[in-house]
């Protein structure tokens, strides 16, 4: 997301005074910091990986090859660049990596709020598709519920299948993995 600090200075702004970690925000409050921040950036870009390419190279890469195609698309780079965690690698555009940066950035804690909001509405498009395994409740995140589900019914078409998480083993084998 590419933000114009020189136009931040009007009313609609005030919203952003509530940013935060996305995800210590309550859905209405990301909804409504989507709409403020939408309106006060100059351009936004956003990547959405889908399970194949996360299975493919890992997840770790994946994020980091999002990261630096949206930094790209938002070039010329802005006069700072920001991003939350980690360094992005030579072959991203000139930034800084923020440990924390939702809790230290409000542009970092802007751009979270966008991500999330745009996984959360995926995931209720996903929902409606696949309505057996709650992610409209859950939205992505693994959950007691959401790993018994898997277990039951296995994974669905958009379950990574390299991503070895507890909860697509057997209730046995994931209290057994716990304790290697």
């Amino acid at each position: 997301m590419l933000l114009d600090y020189a136009e931040l200075h009007d009313h609609r702004v005030r919203p952003l005074a509530l940013l935060n970690d996305s995800k210590q925000l309550p859905p209405e409050r990301r909804e409504e910091l989507f709409r403020a921040v939408v309106a006060c950036a100059r351009r936004i870009a956003v990547r959405v990986i889908s399970h194949g390419e996360i299975d493919r190279t890992g997840l770790h890469r994946s994020n980091l090859a999002g990261l630096r195609s949206v930094l790209w698309e938002l070039s010329p780079p802005a006069e700072t660049c920001l991003v939350d965690g980690f360094r992005l690698g030579p072959s991203a555009p000139v930034h800084t990596a923020v440990v924390d940066g939702d809790e230290r950035s409000a542009a970092i804690a802007a751009a979270s709020v966008v991500a999330k909001v745009t996984r959360d509405r995926l995931m209720r498009r996903l929902d409606a598709l696949f309505p057996h395994y709650g992610f409209v409740s859950h939205v992505g995140y693994i959950t007691p519920g959401h790993s018994a589900i898997v277990r039951e019914r296995g994974p669905c078409e958009i379950h990574r299948r390299s991503f070895q998480a507890l909860c697509y083993l057997p209730a046995d084998e994931a209290l057994a993995a716990l304790h290697d």
